[in-house]
C-alpha cells in the first residue's frame, strides 16, 4: 500500500491511484482530516457510484456526522450558513434548485460571454507580456475565472477586487492564516446577502437577478438558498478553471511534441484539436481529483466490497480517468483522443453545470497563451514546483514561465 496524501503523493499521485486500482479499488482509508471514507478508483465503479441514488450528497447522512463537522464539504460553509447549495442536496431539493440555476445559467448566456472572456484573457497577458516572465497561476490562471464568475454573477466592477482577495484566501487550503477561509466565507455570504437585496430593486441580465426572476416566478428559494446557490457558483466556478488552466499549461510545457502540435493547428486557424485538447486536459490531469462527499443511505455494495449505511464515499476521479480497463494508453497524453468519455466533471444528476463555461475559458486562454506567447517555457525545475493541499481538488500553488516578449512595431 503506498503512501497518500504526503507532498510526494501531491505532485504525482498516478503511480498511487494505479496500485489502488490494481489491488484496492475500494479502500477504506484514513484522510488527513481524521475522517475515514471509502475510495472508489476504478472507471467502471465509479462511474456508476457518481450515478448512484443510494449515494446521498447531504451530509446529515454520515454515520458519524456530529464528529465529522468542519472537516468534510467545503471549508467555512457551515459556519456561514451555506449549506443549501447542489453539492448538499439529493432529489427533490436538488432537482427544484438545479432547475432555478439552469433558467439563469444558459449555453446562451455562456456563449455570449465570449467576448468578455477574451477581453478578460487579453488583459492578463498584456500585464505580464512585456516582462518576459510570470508566475501564470497568480497572473493569469486565477483573475481570469474570478473576474468572469463576477461578472456572470453581476458582482459590480467596485467590488470585485474584494471578491479577488476573498476567493484568494479560500484556495489556500491552509497556506494562510488561521481561520482564514472561515472568514472569507463569511465575508462572501454577508456581501452576497446584501448583493440580493439591492438587486431585488434592480434587476439587471446577470445570474443573481436571473435567480431572483426564477424565483419570482413562482418557485421557491429562500434567502439562503439564494446565497448559497451564489456562492456555489462563486466558489465552482473559478477554482476548478484555475486548476484546469494552470495544470493544462503545466502538462502542456511537460509535453513539447503536442504543445507544438496545437500550437500548429492553431496557427492554420483550425480549432478542433482545441476542442479535443480541453477533454484531454481533463482526463490527463484534471482540475479536481476527487469528486465531493457523499453518504451510502443504506447497505450497498460497490465493486464487490460491501458498503454499511452511514459510510462516506470518495470517488476518485483523477484514478478513474487514467484506468487501462477503459482508455488507451491512459497514461500518455494524446490531445486528439476521441474515444475520451472521462469524468473530469462528474457524471449524472450532479454533473457539473457549469462545464461550458469552463471550457470556454480554458480553450479561450490556451489559444491566446500559446499564440501570442510561442516560446513559452517551464522556468523552474518541475519537480520544485509544489501543489496546494486539500481533498477535493488539485492545482499548482505556482506556475513559472519564461518566454520571449513580443516584439512592438
Amino acid at each position: 500500500m503506498p503512501d497518500l496524501f504526503t507532498w510526494e503523493f501531491a505532485t504525482d499521485p498516478y503511480p498511487a491511484y494505479a496500485w489502488l486500482r490494481e489491488y484496492a479499488p475500494v479502500r477504506w482509508t484514513e484522510l488527513p482530516s481524521g475522517v475515514e471514507a471509502w475510495l472508489v478508483t476504478r472507471y467502471v465503479d465509479a462511474r456508476e457510484a457518481l450515478a448512484d441514488g443510494r449515494l446521498s450528497k447531504n451530509p446529515v447522512h454520515h454515520a458519524e456526522e456530529s464528529r465529522a463537522r468542519g472537516r468534510t464539504g467545503i471549508p467555512g460553509e457551515r459556519g456561514a450558513d451555506l449549506m443549501t447549495h447542489l453539492l448538499n442536496l439529493d432529489p427533490p431539493d436538488h432537482t427544484r434548485l438545479r432547475r432555478l440555476v439552469s433558467k439563469a445559467f444558459t449555453p446562451r448566456r455562456v456563449a455570449e460571454f465570449e467576448p468578455r472572456v477574451r477581453e478578460l484573457t487579453d488583459r492578463f497577458i498584456d500585464g505580464f507580456a512585456g516582462r518576459g516572465e510570470a508566475d501564470l497561476i497568480h497572473e493569469f490562471a486565477f483573475p481570469l475565472p474570478i473576474y468572469a464568475i463576477c461578472d456572470l454573477l453581476g458582482v459590480p466592477a467596485e467590488d470585485q477586487d474584494d471578491f479577488r482577495d476573498w476567493a484568494g484566501m479560500m484556495i489556500r487550503h491552509g497556506g494562510g492564516p488561521r481561520g482564514g477561509v472561515a472568514r472569507s466565507v463569511k465575508r462572501i455570504r454577508t456581501y452576497l446577502v446584501e448583493l440580493i437585496h439591492r438587486k431585488r430593486g434592480d434587476l439587471g441580465d446577470d445570474l443573481i437577478s436571473g435567480l431572483i426572476r426564477a424565483s419570482d416566478d413562482g418557485e421557491h428559494l429562500t434567502e439562503n438558498e439564494a446565497a448559497a446557490m451564489a456562492f456555489i457558483l462563486l466558489f465552482a466556478g473559478f477554482e476548478t478553471t484555475v486548476n484546469l488552466i494552470g495544470n493544462g499549461v503545466h502538462t502542456l510545457l511537460r509535453h513539447p511534441a503536442e504543445r507544438t502540435r496545437l500550437q500548429e493547428s492553431l496557427a492554420r486557424g483550425e480549432y478542433a484539436l482545441l476542442e479535443t485538447a480541453v477533454e484531454e486536459l481533463l482526463r490527463y490531469d484534471g482540475p479536481v481529483e476527487l469528486a465531493t462527499w457523499r453518504y451510502a443511505t443504506e447497505p450497498l455494495t460497490i465493486g464487490g466490497q460491501a458498503v454499511a449505511a452511514g459510510d462516506p464515499v470518495l470517488v476518485v476521479l483523477a484514478a478513474a480517468d487514467r484506468d487501462p480497463d477503459r482508455f488507451d494508453g491512459p497514461n500518455t497524453l494524446d490531445l486528439a483522443r476521441r474515444d475520451n468519455p472521462h469524468l473530469g466533471y462528474g457524471h449524472g444528476i450532479h454533473y457539473c453545470l457549469g462545464a461550458p463555461l469552463a471550457r470556454l475559458e480554458a480553450r479561450t486562454a490556451l489559444a491566446a497563451l500559446l499564440t501570442r506567447l510561442p516560446d513559452l517555457r517551464l522556468a523552474a525545475d518541475p519537480a520544485e514546483l509544489r501543489w496546494r493541499g486539500g481533498l477535493i481538488m488539485r492545482g499548482l500553488r505556482t506556475l513559472p514561465v519564461a518566454f520571449s516578449p513580443p516584439r512592438h512595431p
